[in-house]
């Protein structure tokens, strides 16, 4: 420094060494209590209960907006989104779900109608009965495999919802599960199911699609009542039985209402005959014909026939890779005349591809 002798110089360089120093770890001081008191801060948007191991949440009273359930509270885990702990919670547009919950309880996010999605992770056990009903904006809903039960009510008249996967963990969906959903085009049940309960798709006027697992063994009252544009179900194992419910006087069909709706059924299985439950019933019998001259490559075109009943609806799929298949839809037709030639220009990969006949 100019003008100072150089042991004070050395001094002064020292103390403003030591002074920046100091600045530095205020500043980081500053800023980690500045994340902290945001944290405690996103916390305090909840409330809660303990039993000194875990945690329930049981309300909200946060800004809104896209909403992250905390994992843990006071070094505990959060295991339970608690009854009505969001109930009618108007300013939460997005939800995410940690993997330490296990249960949704009864009516948690009921009427949440800004709600848009919801993240359920694989952790939770049961979505408790009306969890997600009246959530009028709710449009998108991911469902990861490990949830068991689908309670009854839980996804009640959210008319947004157009399409759900069901992971192949769930067991049992419940009463009024899907009711209302006017949005829901198509459902398919995985095999896992083996208990839908009454009126599960009741009044899902858009719904055209379902497929019903073969370990359904009953089918209860109102399942698709009123399912106006419900066209092809199909079953994948036997005729199942009816149940007890429908014995109660005044207590609509599986099918009443749904004036265009056909069940089809698989070769092999057995209880079917031409109608069932006053609903017309088709064998869905497809089948590529590989012994004919309409097989394989001619004129730059690779195809074949699809025969089987006649006017059964069919998807005629591709794939790649058989070892980890992803199928891409070619085409969605009818068997006019129990006849359809399938064909594709030639691809470059003709010989590894892999063609398959689903249900739409």
């Amino acid at each position: 420094m100019s003008g100072l002798p150089d042991h004070l110089a050395y001094i002064v360089s020292i103390m403003n060494y030591l002074l920046l120093e100091h600045s530095l770890r205020m500043v980081c001081l500053m800023l980690l209590l500045s994340t902290k008191a945001a944290a405690q801060s996103d916390v305090a948007c909840f409330s809660y209960s303990s039993d000194g191991w875990e945690v329930t949440i049981t309300g909200y009273s946060g800004p809104g907006g896209a909403v992250t359930i905390p994992a843990s509270i006071e070094n505990q885990p959060v295991t339970a989104i608690g009854y009505e702990a969001f109930w009618g919670v108007s300013n939460v547009t997005s939800l995410t779900i940690p993997s330490s919950v296990t249960s949704i309880g009864q009516e948690a996010f009921y009427f949440c109608i800004a709600l848009t999605n919801a993240t359920i992770p694989g952790s939770v056990r049961s979505i408790g009965q009306q969890a997600f009903s009246g959530c009028t904006n709710l449009a998108s809903v991911t469902i990861k495999n490990g949830v068991l039960i689908i309670g009854p009510g839980a996804f009640e008249d959210c008319p947004s919802l157009t399409g759900i996967a069901i992971p192949s963990s769930v067991t049992s969906i419940g009463e009024d599960a899907f009711a209302e959903c006017s949005g829901l085009t198509s459902i398919s049940i995985p095999s896992s199911v083996s208990n839908i309960g009454v009126w599960a798709f009741g009044d899902c006027s858009s719904l055209t699609n379902a497929t019903i697992p073969s370990g359904i063994s009953t089918v209860s009252f109102g399942l698709f009542v009123f399912c106006y544009s419900l066209s092809n179900v199909f079953f994948q194992g036997n005729a199942p039985t009816f149940g007890t419910d429908y014995l109660v006087p005044d207590y609509p069909p599986a099918f009443w209402c749904d004036t265009n709706v056909t069940i089809y059924y698989l070769p092999g299985t057995t209880g079917w005959s031409n109608t069932f439950d006053g609903v017309p019933a088709v064998l869905w019998n497809p089948l590529i014909q590989t012994a004919n001259g309409n097989f394989g490559l001619q004129n730059n075109q690779f195809g074949f026939d699809i025969t089987g009943t006649p006017a059964i609806p069919i998807v005629v799929e591709v794939s790649t890779n058989l070892a980890n298949p992803v199928w891409t839809r070619l085409t969605n037709v009818t068997l006019t005349n129990g006849l359809f030639h399938f064909s594709e220009p030639a691809q470059p990969n003709t010989p590894n591809r892999f063609y398959r006949i689903s249900s739409p």
